[in-house]
C-alpha cells in the first residue's frame, strides 16, 4: 500500500521527494535514463506523465514536453509498457499522471487493469472530480490502487473533507492557483493552507507547483510529507542535460 510505504519512509526522512517526468520527452530512451538517474539519486516516488495534447494543469515547460513526446509518436501503449518496465526494475513506487480523456478513450477498466499488471501504485488524474469518478474509483479499489486527488488553496474545508473520503495513498496539494512551473512564494500563507489540508485528511500531504530548490523543501519540512519537483527538473534536462540531474536531486535532500 502506498500510504504504508510513505509512512515507513517518513520514519527515515523528515520529508520525501517525488519527481515528475513526461514519458517520451526528450525521447523514450532519454526518459529511461532520467528515471534511472532520479532513482539512483534517492527520490522516494515518481509520477510518470502520459502525454496529452491539452494538459490544462501544466505550464509552458511541461506543455512543451507533452508536445514533443507526442511529436515523437509516443503512444499510450508505449507509456504503459514504459511504466511496467521501470516499476519492475526500480525499488520505488511509480504513479501515472494524465488527463481523463486518455482513460476514457482507452477504457477506464482496461487502463486500470494495465496499471495493476504493471505494478504501478496509483494515478493522478487532475481533471476528474470525485463526483464523476465512480467507475474509476471502483476499478482502482478492485486492484488496491491509490487514486490521488487534489487540494488547492481555493478548496473549501467542506470540499476537502469530501475529497478525503475517496482519496487514497496521499493527497496532492497544489501550492497556488494556476499551472505548474509558475513562481510560488513560500510564505506563512502556504503554511496556513497546509494546516487546513492536514485537518481535512489523515493521508500524507504532497505539495507541488513551484517547488524548485532546497530552500523550498526546507520550508515544507514539518508542514508537508512529500515535496514534488517537476518543472525545475525538466528545465535542468533542457538546459544542462540528463547528467546534471543526479547532483541536483541529491543536493535537494542534504
Amino acid at each position: 500500500m502506498l500510504e504504508s510505504y510513505i509512512g515507513s519512509r517518513l520514519n527515515e526522512k523528515k520529508i520525501l521527494l517525488m519527481t515528475h517526468i513526461v514519458i517520451g520527452y526528450p525521447s523514450l530512451e532519454a526518459s529511461r535514463e532520467i528515471v534511472r538517474t532520479m532513482a539512483a539519486a534517492g527520490v522516494d516516488l515518481m509520477e510518470l506523465q502520459i502525454p496529452f495534447s491539452e494538459p490544462i494543469a501544466d505550464g509552458p515547460v511541461i506543455v512543451k514536453a507533452n508536445q514533443q513526446a507526442l511529436a515523437n509518436g509516443v503512444t499510450v501503449d508505449q507509456c504503459l509498457d514504459f511504466g511496467r518496465e521501470v516499476a519492475r526494475q526500480l525499488p520505488i513506487p511509480f504513479l501515472y499522471m494524465t488527463y481523463y480523456n486518455i482513460l476514457f478513450k482507452y477504457g477506464v477498466e482496461r487502463f486500470v487493469d494495465h496499471m495493476k499488471a504493471a505494478d504501478m501504485q496509483g494515478a493522478i488524474v487532475p481533471d476528474l472530480p470525485p463526483e464523476e469518478a465512480a467507475g474509476y474509483l471502483a476499478a482502482m479499489k478492485t486492484h488496491a490502487l491509490s487514486p490521488i486527488f487534489i487540494y488547492s488553496p481555493t478548496t473549501s474545508d467542506a470540499r476537502m473533507k469530501t475529497i478525503a473520503q475517496v482519496a487514497d495513498g496521499f493527497v496532492y496539494c497544489v501550492a497556488r492557483k494556476g499551472v505548474t512551473g509558475d513562481q510560488t512564494e513560500f510564505s506563512q500563507q502556504i503554511g496556513d493552507y497546509l494546516t487546513r489540508c492536514r485537518t481535512a485528511t489523515h493521508l500524507p500531504l504532497a505539495l507541488g507547483f513551484g517547488v524548485k530548490d532546497k530552500s523550498d523543501i526546507e520550508f515544507l519540512r514539518g508542514k508537508a510529507d512529500i515535496a514534488v519537483i517537476g518543472t525545475q527538473a525538466l528545465r535542468l534536462v533542457e538546459d544542462q542535460g540528463i547528467a546534471a540531474l543526479g547532483n541536483f536531486i541529491r543536493d535537494l535532500q542534504k
